[in-house]
């Protein structure tokens, strides 16, 4: 890996296991997989192969709240996939989700057995299995689809941008860090002035939308990504912390944002998730 600033591109790229830092090694330039690991099954209908990150709560925090909603055909077994171990290449998990990336979900409820990968396709997929948490109306519903995918391409510029480049990479560079702050500030400025407005993404009502914008936004916000709320001066976006805070009191995202944590404080973690009793 070269730190030169006056790096040339070379004519044919060349892969570096070595380089990118603290999480190079869960990187590669190919897919598929790497090595035979069968899935475990749990005894309930809906399975999930996760890991806390944002685009893990996500789901765990959808799946929460279909049980606080009393749909009991929500329940699900919630397996961890260490992708810091390489757990994502292996063959079970390539069968489900074939981008080795997490969470992935498989639909025992169904036949064949459906699978579902892509945390944004997971959310509306429950959504609209279950007939909840997305807008029975046509505008709002269409609403609370255009966040959804807002927030599919805008959170790369977040987690891969800016979180690398601020957090992780090997060493601080001002010109990327700046490239994504410009971004990330930009995106809660669209944030703010949708939420100065209306309570929630979609409008008046909790959604999908808010589900997967939370992990990554809601908290940055209030300082649970990155440690840059003072860099990035999130105080003064007061809509979204108004916002953030107030999703962040719902009994399920308490619950659903520890399935598959595995750091931090030990009474926020719960690696695996099996039934409601694992929470007490």
């Amino acid at each position: 890996m070269s730190n030169n600033d006056d790096y040339t591109p070379p004519a044919v790229w060349q892969w570096d296991a070595e380089s990118g830092g603290e999480w190079a090694k869960i990187n590669r330039p190919i897919a598929g997989a790497t090595h035979q690991q069968d899935l475990p099954v749990g005894e309930h209908p809906l399975q999930l192969y996760s890991l806390a990150t944002p685009n893990g709560q996500k789901v765990t925090i959808m799946l929460e709240e279909l049980l606080e909603l009393g749909i009991s055909e929500a329940e699900y077994d919630a397996f961890l996939i260490k992708i810091s171990d390489g757990d994502q290449f292996g063959s079970g998990f390539v069968g489900v989700n074939p981008n080795s990336k997490i969470p992935a979900l498989m639909d025992h409820s169904t036949n064949p057995v459906t699978r579902v990968f892509e945390s944004g396709a997971i959310l509306q997929y429950l959504a609209e299995k279950f007939d909840v948490l997305i807008p029975s109306d046509h505008t709002s519903k269409t609403e609370c689809r255009n966040w959804l995918f807002w927030q599919m391409g805008s959170a790369p510029y977040l987690g891969g941008g800016f979180g690398h480049f601020y957090a992780y990479a090997p060493v601080k560079m001002q010109y990327p860090i700046d490239r994504f702050t410009m971004e990330v500030k930009r995106q809660l400025d669209v944030l703010n002035r949708h939420l100065s407005d209306h309570d929630y993404m979609a409008g008046s009502e909790y959604s999908i939308a808010d589900i997967a914008i939370w992990p990554w936004y809601g908290n940055l916000v209030i300082n649970n990504s990155y440690e840059a709320a003072e860099f990035l001066d999130v105080e003064s976006y007061t809509h979204v912390v108004r916002w953030a805070k107030q999703i962040e009191r719902r009994p399920a995202v308490k619950r659903g944002k520890r399935v598959n944590r595995v750091w931090g404080p030990e009474e926020e973690q719960l690696a695996e998730r099996h039934n409601t009793n694992d929470f007490s």
